[in-house]
């Protein structure tokens, strides 16, 4: 698998991992890599089980935890913002429904835009929030919580 991978997307950047086989990819290429993913038939990624948004101080990046049903492997893939202030990546819902909500919801707490996303807004904050609370750079004047 890790060879396949790397020669869909030579540029990508293999990661050790216990758990899984994990690729940090170019964001330019992770649509179209996760529509090979998912309609290769000797892939068959069919299942998209998280999506999670995570702020690396220096840039914020999403994971994406995917499945083929069919043949029984796993295998993360994670794509970093350009622009830390602006990042935005290209939505895979189109590729696994389950992204829909997932995305909404990093879009809302990270701040991170999918871009052809069919219904971008806001999904646990009311819509005149200001920030997105689990960057860590997020500060809150009214509820000061401090670690």
């Amino acid at each position: 698998m890790k060879e396949r991978i790397l020669g869909l997307v030579p540029d990508a950047e293999f990661q050790e991992n216990k758990q899984f086989l994990t690729f940090i990819i170019p964001p330019a290429k992770m649509h179209e890599l996760a529509v090979t993913l998912k309609t290769d038939s000797t892939l068959a990624f069919d299942y998209l089980f998280c999506l999670s948004g995570v702020d690396m101080v220096k840039y914020l990046e999403v994971v994406y935890h995917i499945e083929s049903t069919i043949h029984g492997h796993q295998l993360v893939l994670k794509a970093r913002t350009a622009d830390r202030e602006n990042g935005a990546l290209d939505t895979v819902c189109d590729i696994w429904r389950t992204a829909e909500l997932h995305e909404r919801e990093v879009y809302d707490l990270m701040g991170i835009r999918f871009t052809n996303h069919p219904d971008l807004r806001r999904f646990f904050l009311e819509e005149g929030w200001v920030g997105h609370p689990l960057r860590k750079d997020y500060t809150d004047a009214v509820n000061i919580v401090e670690l």
